[in-house]
């Protein structure tokens, strides 16, 4: 019996020892990095895959995978052995705790540390231990024979406290067997997103444009990644929102543009994926830009739209509106050509060019993703050439839910072509045109529509008479 309690004892004691043991830490930098993929959302999220050579001793062992994302969401990290020996993980913990002098000290407080200051004459330096109380919005040190509050001079700490990093760090305690392997790490991080941006020059009779895409890519996560392979996607991925450890930090100047590289599109489920073939390069507070397409010569439509409101069909208004102006659209089809590719949503930034053949800003407008035999419509401004006057000329009530209107447009055009305007009528309710000068268009169940030729420094008259129902 004696004997079995001294074995039973004997083997607590090991475990207990064997627990007590700390594992020997490997640290792993961007120097073991073999390969880097980079999957960015739409939306402030991407996917991070990296390979990296260490060499692990056999047993218990604490890899820190140094130079990963500030903004690593630590609960989807993703750790295996790429090659070599499978390993087992025990637990992982995400060190964004960053080594600063303020949070030195604040992991400081309750310990010992040497306070050094210099004579103000003499200039000898005398060594005088102190205890950190407090370093919360202060320093308060207790000194053997009193206490200070602010710091009377410079401190010397023994180390640095092990949770404590000068860069982001992904602690991992796992079971190796030992050498040289490589390993694959994932995690989805923020601080990493990408926008399409286009320029649009149109022709100088405005009959073509060409087309430019550029794929604007924002590092803010922290880490900076090396000869990375590029994927963007575009589309809205759903998300189960959660609070999220924010890092600020400042906006460098924009990289210089990249050369043009080949993209290669797909589609991934409902979304669409877009490669690169050359690897790319993005440091930390970085923005670059990346060629996405090109296309020249592309055949494009330009419209005036003069819209209504429906609000006027209902009273006795009279005179509407006076020198109104219609809006002007350019409109094209990604199809056909260097086109034809789902083209992700951004901004589209439209030059022409002037007399001189320069080029001159004239408008921009966002479009959403865009399917391909879809067309673009984009929105440039306001006419200035061209205006209009609207008036109900006659208005009456039939009944207590009918009334009859009669409108009157006149549009003029001070330009030296003709012009077609796009005349664009919501009515409410049941509604039926009785009377109009010219042949009109029902578009919709609440939408009618004329297209006016107004002549060249000339003008133009629209009358139709609506009965209203609701």
């Amino acid at each position: 019996m004696r004997k079995q309690l001294f074995a039973v004892a004997a083997v607590i004691a090991a475990g207990c020892a064997a627990a007590a043991e700390v594992p020997q830490e490997v640290v792993s930098g961007a120097a073991e990095r073999e390969a880097t993929a980079i999957t960015v959302y739409n939306d402030d999220l991407a996917l991070v895959k990296e390979r990296r050579r260490v060499v692990l001793p056999a047993g218990l062992v604490r890899l820190g995978l140094r130079e990963v994302s500030a903004q690593m969401r630590p609960e989807t990290a993703l750790l295996r052995a790429a090659s070599g020996h499978p390993i087992t993980l025990v637990e992982q913990n995400f060190d964004f705790d960053l080594l600063t002098p303020a949070k030195l000290l604040e992991k400081y407080v309750g310990r010992e540390v040497i306070v050094l200051r210099s004579h103000p004459t003499t200039g000898e330096e005398r060594r005088e231990k102190a205890t950190v109380l407090a370093a919360n919005g202060g320093t308060v040190l207790r000194f053997a024979d009193r206490i200070e509050t602010g710091v009377p001079g410079r401190i010397v700490f023994d180390s640095v406290p092990a949770n404590l990093r000068d860069r982001p760090t992904l602690s991992v305690l796992l079971e190796a067997a030992g050498g040289a392997q490589s390993l694959e790490l994932s995690y989805l991080t923020g601080g990493l997103s990408w926008k399409a941006d286009y320029v649009a020059n149109l022709s100088t009779d405005g009959a073509h444009m060409d087309l430019s895409g550029w794929v604007t890519l924002t590092n803010r996560s922290g880490a900076a990644y090396d000869g990375a392979t590029l994927q963007l996607v575009a589309g809205t991925v759903n998300r189960v929102r959660q609070p999220q450890q924010q890092v600020a930090y400042a906006m460098s100047a924009p990289s210089p543009v990249a050369k043009r590289a080949d993209v290669a599109q797909e589609s991934l489920m409902d979304y669409h994926l877009y490669s690169f073939e050359r690897p790319t390069s993005i440091a930390d507070n970085q923005t670059k830009q990346l060629a996405l397409l090109s296309a020249v010569a592309i055949p494009v439509r330009r419209e005036y739209l003069l819209a209504g409101s429906e609000y006027y069909y209902r009273e006795r208004y009279g005179q509407i509106g006076q020198k109104l102006k219609p809006v002007v659209y350019v409109e094209f089809a990604n199809k056909g050509g260097q086109l034809g590719k789902p083209l992700p949503g951004g901004v589209v930034r439209v030059y022409a060019r002037d007399s001189k053949g320069a080029a001159q800003f004239v408008g921009e407008d966002r479009v959403e993703h865009t399917a391909k035999n879809e067309k673009v419509r984009l929105k440039l401004g306001e006419a200035f050439d061209i205006t209009a006057e609207r008036r109900q000329v006659s208005y009456k009530k039939l009944g207590d839910t009918t009334a009859e209107s009669a409108f009157r447009i006149d549009l003029r055009n001070a330009k030296e072509e003709a012009v077609t305007v796009r005349v664009q009528e919501p009515l409410p309710g049941d509604w039926e045109i009785v009377q109009e000068s010219l042949k009109g268009t029902r578009e919709s169940a609440r939408i009618v529509a004329w297209d006016v030729t107004v002549p060249a420094s000339g003008a133009a008259v629209l009358e139709y008479t609506a009965r209203v129902r609701w």
